[in-house]
Formats: structure tokens, sequence, C-alpha cells
């Protein structure tokens, strides 16, 4: 059951005497009854208030129902945990005083190395690895596990049996993770410090319940559950506690839908307060028409398990180029390069060599790599596949290392596109880990960070300066009122006749023009209106019938009053804005998705390439959008009453005009590819252009400009 303050929540009970035929107040999610209307309000309104923790997975800042769906898919996650080990692990947990993360530390290192009857993994057989299935186990003294295996073959028939050490037993994949392990805890107990076991845990895998010496006198059992003697807050004041913080809702911001319900004739409405979780977004007659959703197009060269390390890597070559010394290319001519069967293309040799020379400056494990090998100092088309030879030996990856021999050989195209892009991520990540790329790093977050703050001083003297010309344009106004073209002093008044005065007609225009109200003499009716000229004006300076700038005392009014439209001011700070933005950029850190949709698939956007990725919730599939009806299509599907695609659509909306223009550049430059496609294909047969005319093949004219040997 989720928890409010950490601590567990009773539901109310069911009405007593309760008649077939009487009128009750359910709540959908829990199943309580209510006969008073105000009752079951309030209880709603506590649920609905982000108050709550799920129990399984400990996550914070939920609604009760919110809180309910976490725990029911956290619950199904931890029906996994192997059934072998947990009584093992509910005795070290009972009564155990760490915190949750030490813990599931510990119980994972006890859990080391230890294998229960029926468990699939590897076995050492003549220095070779061979699928076998546990049989037995067979304790030899303390901590120390024998097993009796039977080997599998290819259809996981049982052979022959043997007797091997824990130390030759391989598991290639975890039984558990460490947030299962957790959420394992958190559901089979329901207090911590001391951890203590639900009764029924307990009781279905005979562990004992008795508190044990070091904490008698420390904790006690109440009403069937396990308290702390420390002394609590009576149960009125924590009645009166909760009292008093079940309130709001009703000033909050609500959007048009409700909930109706009936009592007595009476007509009564429950609002929802959005956004809420997109999952549980009901729709509602008072919903906005969304569009469909377009499909994304999947059409890569490259298989779909192996876009994002080819996003990942090419992402990271172009973005620091700079750092590396490498020109930058597309994302179209890097996968046609990682594609082509030949062994030397130039743009995939350049890569490598740019992230082989900062291995090789960071006097690293792979400099000692080299210079052990006396390889030549200058990387080449020649001798760069021997440098991605012993990296290869270095990084001692068997997959990748199976590879290596068809590299020597001098075919390097040959390789499996998923081992190359895997050799790539590799050097990427050993990249990043090298002193003169943190050191780089770091110049690039302290140039940031200059930056902010040169941004920040701007918008805090901006502000002061709006401040003050707002000051002092208020006391000239306050010192010399002006209504309708006129000066309210003593003159002015004096100068009127009586019965001006008793019928009220002082501030109102005269001669059938029409009356002005009290709000009229504000700064805003300077801006939008002209004042018509006083009555006693001679006739030499009559207002021409074009309009003129609105004037007090004869002079133009100050450039406040005036349309900031085309003002040079405005025109500044937005192009200062621009400056500062477009200099973030080209300092960039990481990159970090646009937003998630309700289904939780996450959308990038690279600004070298234009389109909108689509990446699946579990990674496993790709798609893109690359046309602006494509973008406003899918913009047009997001329900904004969810709090992921609210978010997403904020996001899209901060950058559309920059992702049409990228887009539509894109489709320019798509559309002069095809008609380049089309004039090769109208060449004679007999004069046939070379292949690296073909604008498919732009990726064979690459050149490194920003090289340095």
């Amino acid at each position: 059951m989720p928890l409010l303050r950490r601590k567990p929540f009773s539901l109310a009970d069911p009405p007593k005497d309760l008649k077939p035929d009487e009128h009750v107040y359910q709540i959908r999610f829990t199943k309580e009854i209510f006969r008073d209307y105000n009752d079951y309000l309030n209880r709603i309104n506590l649920y609905r208030q982000r108050i709550w923790m799920c129990k399984v997975t400990g996550k914070t800042n939920l609604t009760y129902e919110e809180a309910l769906v976490s725990e029911k898919s956290a619950s199904e996650k931890v029906q996994q945990f192997p059934k072998e080990l947990r009584a093992s692990v509910l005795r070290i947990i009972q009564y155990s005083m760490l915190p949750l993360k030490d813990l599931a530390d510990f119980i994972a290192e006890k859990l080391e190395g230890r294998f229960f009857v029926g468990a699939e993994l590897h076995g050492k057989k003549d220095n070779e690895l061979y699928p076998c299935r546990i049989l037995k186990v067979i304790p030899k003294g303390v901590d120390k596990f024998y097993y009796e295996v039977a080997w599998l073959d290819k259809d996981k028939n049982i052979g022959e049996k043997a007797e091997v050490n824990a130390k030759d037993l391989v598991l290639k994949k975890p039984l558990f993770s460490r947030n299962m392990l957790k959420s394992f805890i958190r559901e089979s107990t329901y207090r911590n410090a001391p951890w203590v076991l639900h009764e029924e845990v307990a009781k279905n895998h005979g562990i004992s319940t008795d508190i044990p010496e070091e904490l008698r006198g420390r904790v006690c059992f109440k009403n069937g559950l396990l308290t702390c003697s420390k002394k609590r807050k009576t149960e009125e004041s924590l009645a009166e506690t909760e009292n008093c913080k079940r309130k709001k809702l009703d000033g909050a911001e609500f959007d048009g839908s409700t909930e109706e319900q009936q009592e007595n004739g009476q007509h009564k409405v429950e609002r929802i307060k959005y956004p809420i979780d997109d999952l549980l977004v009901k729709p509602s007659p008072h919903d906005p028409v969304l569009a469909n959703r377009p499909s994304p197009s999947r059409d890569f060269n490259v298989p779909m398990n192996c876009v994002g390390n080819l996003l990942m890597v090419w992402d990271f070559c172009t973005t620091f180029g700079k750092v590396l010394h490498l020109l930058p290319y597309s994302l179209e001519d890097f996968e046609n390069a990682i594609c082509h069967k030949d062994s030397n293309i130039v743009l995939l040799v350049e890569s490598h060599a740019a992230l082989f020379r900062v291995l090789i400056q960071d006097d690293s494990e792979y400099t000692e790599a080299v210079k052990n090998r006396r390889t030549k100092s200058k990387i080449t088309m020649v001798n760069w596949t021997e440098y991605l030879c012993h990296f290869l030996e270095m990084i001692n990856v068997p997959e990748l290392r199976q590879c290596e021999a068809t590299i020597k050989r001098g075919h390097y195209g040959l390789v499996d596109i998923n081992a190359k892009l895997e050799i790539l991520c590799e050097l990427v990540n050993r990249v990043i880990e090298t002193t003169i790329f943190r050191e780089k790093l770091g110049e690039i977050i302290e140039q940031r960070h200059v930056l902010g703050v040169s941004r920040r001083e701007e918008v805090l003297e901006d502000a002061r300066k709006r401040k003050k010309e707002k000051e002092t344009l208020k006391a000239e106004i306050e010192s010399n009122e002006v209504v309708n073209g006129h000066h309210l002093n003593s003159e002015n008044v004096s100068s009127n006749s009586d019965d001006d005065i008793q019928n009220g007609h002082i501030g109102k225009k005269r001669n059938g023009e029409r009356e002005s109200s009290s709000e009229d003499n504000t700064i805003g009716s300077l801006i939008k209106h002209s004042n018509p000229a006083p009555k006693n004006m001679p006739k030499s300076k009559k207002p021409n019938s074009e309009p003129k700038q609105p004037t007090e005392n004869g002079k133009e009014l100050p450039k406040q009053f005036k349309s900031d439209k085309d003002s040079p001011e405005k025109n500044s700070k937005e192009q200062r804005k621009e400056y500062f933005e477009r200099e973030m950029e080209k300092r960039p850190i990481r990159r970090s998705p646009l937003g998630k949709d309700r289904n939780y698939n996450r959308y990038w956007w690279f600004r070298r390439d234009g389109r909108i990725f689509v990446e699946n919730s579990d990674s496993k599939e790709w798609g893109y959008y690359s046309s602006k009806e494509e973008l406003d299509a899918f913009m047009g599907s997001l329900n904004c009453k969810g709090e992921r695609e609210r978010a997403l659509r904020n996001q899209l909306e901060k950058y559309y005009s920059r992702v049409c223009s990228e887009l539509q550049k894109r489709s320019k430059d798509l559309m002069h590819r095809i008609a380049a496609d089309e004039s090769v294909l109208r060449r004679s047969t007999r004069v046939r252009a070379p292949p690296r005319q073909n604008p498919a093949n732009a990726f064979l004219n690459y050149v490194n400009k920003w090289k340095v040997d």
C-alpha cells in the first residue's frame, strides 16, 4: 500500500448497518465506501495530492493512484526474484539496522558466487566454457560450496555429470539487479531501522519474529506491529496535523474536465488538477480533438539494434570535432561509410585516428601498448589497422577480438557493422576517461559558466533600467497629470464655468466626442490613442489629417510610449539572447533528449542532422521524422494533460523555428541529391560517371581539414 509521509496509511472502514438500497459514495481505486459526501470529497482530495510514496520503489511526490500503479508494476518485477534465494535473503533482512543501500550491497556480496539447484549457467571444461545445469549443492566448510552439474547440449539435453568448484562457474547475466533487490526488501517489510518482515512472509519462510537481544528494550510490539520505545505524538495530535495539511485544490489550476456527482437532487462538480501522469489521463468530451500520430520512418542502412551506437559515435565526433581535430561530417556519410565494404574509407580512418591520437597523448595504458609494439608514431592509411588491433588486445573483449584476424588480413570492410560500432563506442568511452579530454571539458564548463554569469548580469541590469524608467515616468505623470490634452492645475479648473462643474463635465470630451472613462487617464491610454487638440488652439496650429505621435505639453512623448515593434532596443535584446544561445551551443557538454511521450519513448534532436529521432522505451527500435508536416502532426497528437507530453510539447515549441529551418534545409538538399542522381542515370552508358561523382558516395570525398600532424 502507498505510504503517507513514509508511514503506512489505513483505509477507511466500511459503514456499519449498510442497507442494500442506501445511496453511498465509493472511491474507484480503493473501494472505500462513504455515507457522507463531504467525507468522500475530503478523502478524494487527500488521494489527489502529491504527498504519497511508492512502498516498493521508494518514488515520492506521487498521487495515491500513481503510487498504486507504480507498486503494481514494481511488484511484477519483484516476482522475478529467484525463489531459491528468498529465504536466505529474508533471514539477512529481518531486524537488520543497515540503510537500504548498504543492506542491498551486503546481501549482493553475501550471495556472490552462490548458486542454487536448477540454475543454468556456464562452466569451465577443458579451459573452455560450456552450458550446464546445477543438480546438487555440496557444502564444504564455511561459505565454501561445490556443485554437481550436468553438461547441456545445444537442445539443452542433459549429458554427462561432473563436480565443479564455484570459481569455475560463470554467470553471464546476473540473477537479479540491485534495484530489484531493493524493491524486494521494501515489499517484504513494513518498517525500517530495524527492517521487520511482514508476519505472513516470515511465517511462510520459517523465519523467527522474536526480537534479538541487542534490540530488546529499544523496540516492542504494539497491536501486532513493532514500534520504537521513544515518545511519540498522540493520535489526536497526529489527526490534527493531518487535518491542517489536507487543504487547497480549490484555488489550484484546473482545466475544463469534470466528474459529476448528484446528491439529493443537487449537482456536485469534482475537478481534476492537471497535468497528471500520462497513463492516468482519460478522454473527456471537453478535450480538443488530437491529431493522429504519424508513424516514424525506419529506413536505416544499419541494423535496428545498431542505430543507438551509430548516433552516439557520430554525435560525439561531430560535437567535439575541434577537440579531436576532426572535421564534422553528416550522419548519412557516416552511416554509408560504416556499411561500405572498402577497408580504407578516409572518413572512418580519420575518425579512428583522431581517437587514437587522444589516447596516445594521454600517456595511458594504450600508449604503453603502442610503444611495446614499436609502432610508427604517425597514423596513416597503411598502418591504422595496427593501432586498431593493439586497442582490441588491450580491452580484451572476446566478441570484438574475434574480428582481429579479419582486420589483420586487411579486410576491415568485411567486419560486421555491429562490431565496427562497438569498437568505436569502446574508443569513445576510453577517450572520455582521459585526462586531456576532461581538462578540455572543464574549460568548456568554465566558459559556459562565464557566459551564464554575463547573461544574468545583463538581464538584471536591464530590469533595473526598466524599473528606473518606470519610476521616472510615473513621477512625471503624477506631477503633470494630463487628461485629453489639458492640465488639471488650478488655472484650468478655475477657467471652467460653474455650469460645467455642476454638470460634471470636467474630464469629458465636448462637441459630440465620446466620453472618456477614468481608465483612459493612464499610460496605456497615451500609448493607444492620440489626444485631440484643445479648443483654444490657434487656427495656424490645427492638427493635420495625418496621424501624429501623441504629445505631452506640445512635446513628443518619451520612447516608452511609442510602439516598440521595430525598436532597436528590442531588436538588440533579441540579438543578444540569440548570441548567448549560439555561444552556449558552441560549447556543448552532453546531449539530452527533448522529452518523452506517454509510453516513455524518447525524442532526440541533433542540430547538424535536423531530423527528430524516436527511441523506443526499451531502446530496441528507432525511427525519425524528417518533414515539417510530420512534426506538426506529431505536436498536434500530444496530450498536454499528461506531464511527459506537456513537457515534450513545450520543448518542441521552444525549438520549433530552428527545427523547421533545419528540416526545410534538409528537404532542399535531398531534392538536389535526387536531381543529381537522375542526371547521373541519364548519362550514356558509354560514358560512365566516376563513382565519386555519385551523391550517394559523397562520403568517399571526405577530407579532414582540421587534422594536425
